[in-house]
């Protein structure tokens, strides 16, 4: 029992932070409403179009501009103030989810307007994310980022878990507008969050002065240390291959098991149950670990088979829960390693290229997704994906390898967070 406390108390550690509180609170009414509209908007767009390529490129136009520009975001998280940059964007954000309900109220959303409003939100990512990101160290500081980066994946995950839930039983009862209308609500809650805090307990890092060649210094940065380049290679692979389950659940959905907007949720929800529990086990962890980030990447690439492969509904539920915390647990000790290897000078365009290879590749995988969808199926898109990622965790292992063997001849010259295997 004691024990258990223990770590229970390493878990939630971050919640002692009053700022962090306020936050941690205002995100999960905030990333629910999110999930409430991106479920809604991608199952009125099944259901206008019944095309995989079409929810393809519905992803695709809201991360374009991440893959596009979201290393800028980056030099503007280094620059300014976070706190307010990040209020600027939540309001962004509110105000795009309230014109699409609008909208979607007055019966006048179409196909070209959905994707014009994914583009938008996707340029408010571009500095919304990256800002987020580095701001966690702000709140808690430097001693407790891996456990706030494991919380903030738990976050994510569990509005994962609630907002396809949630806007399951809207869609039935009320419809797609109501979903737009309770995330445009829903940003209220952060913003208060943001307003709310004490700006003098934030462990502010001074900003970056304008200067020539800051987004070259940001990629020479990340390049010349081996354990952010690893890392970054991994996330790029298997976040352009194998995270677009927001166009293959919605199809296993309908076209595998015959379902409806409740089977999508359901599906999703259970992946989402999957992803709190690695979350949650990331945020116990006290340092992010080499072999953790290529175990779960390898278990990742092997449920996602065994997913593909789940012969009946029920089997597909219980295999998405291992299945999302492998894949948690891949990205949140991903992000705690790209953290605790940078500066703070350069965290914000370390995580902004973070971003821009995971939702910035989505781009690039998302039509591909939905391509390989309707060319092979729901089924052979699972497989090809699985062995994808299994391949690129199979050769950041042997690069481990060759590393540790390096070590052993001479000192290596990063720390212990970069070199333990």
């Amino acid at each position: 029992m004691t024990k258990l406390m223990l770590v229970a108390g390493r878990t939630f550690s971050s919640l002692r932070v009053r700022n962090y509180r306020l936050y941690f609170f205002g995100q999960v009414v905030s990333f629910t409403g999110t999930w409430v509209q991106s479920v809604a908007q991608m199952w009125l767009v099944l259901e206008m179009t019944g095309s995989g390529v079409a929810l393809g490129i519905v992803t695709a136009l809201q991360f374009l501009p991440m893959l596009l520009f979201g290393i800028w975001g980056g030099v503007i998280a280094d620059r300014f103030d976070k706190r307010k940059v990040l209020m600027w964007t939540q309001s962004a954000g509110a105000a795009l989810a309230l014109f699409l309900a609008v909208l979607s109220l007055t019966d006048v959303l179409t196909l070209w307007m959905i994707y014009s409003f994914a583009l938008a939100l996707g340029f408010v990512t571009v500095v919304d994310n990256p800002t987020r990101q580095s701001f966690a160290v702000e709140m808690v500081g430097p001693q407790d980022l891996s456990n706030v980066v494991g919380l903030n994946s738990t976050i994510f995950t569990s509005a994962r878990m609630l907002g396809p839930a949630l806007a399951a039983v809207l869609i039935a009862a009320f419809g797609v507008t109501a979903c737009f209308f309770i995330n445009a609500a829903s940003y209220v809650a952060v913003i208060g969050s943001l307003y709310a805090m004490r700006p003098e307990e934030l462990y502010r890092s001074d900003p970056v002065p304008r200067s020539k060649g800051q987004l070259r210094a940001g990629f020479r940065y990340v390049w010349a240390r081996p354990e952010l380049r690893s890392a970054i290679l991994l996330v790029s692979v298997i976040g352009t291959f194998a995270f677009n389950f927001r166009i293959l659940l919605p199809l296993m959905a309908r076209t595998t098991f015959g379902g409806d907007a409740g089977t999508y949720g359901a599906l999703a929800a259970m992946m989402g149950a999957g992803t709190v529990m690695g979350a949650l086990g990331v945020a116990s962890r006290v340092r992010p670990r080499r072999r953790v980030l290529i175990g779960s990447a390898l278990a990742y690439g092997v449920l996602i088979i065994a997913a593909g492969a789940a012969p009946t509904i029920e089997v597909e539920l219980a295999l998405l829960v291992p299945m999302g915390a492998a894949g948690i647990a891949f990205l949140s000790t991903a992000n705690a390693m790209m953290q605790l290897n940078s500066t703070d000078s350069m965290r914000g365009r370390v995580m902004a290229l973070y971003a821009v290879v995971f939702l910035g590749s989505t781009p690039i995988g998302s039509p591909i997704t939905g391509w390989l969808a309707e060319t092979v199926g729901i089924r052979g898109t699972f497989y090809i994906t699985g062995a994808l990622t299994i391949a690129a965790a199979l050769v950041a292992l042997q690069w481990a390898r060759r590393q540790r063997d390096l070590a052993a001849v001479a000192d290596p010259e990063d720390g212990p967070v970069s070199e333990a295997a």
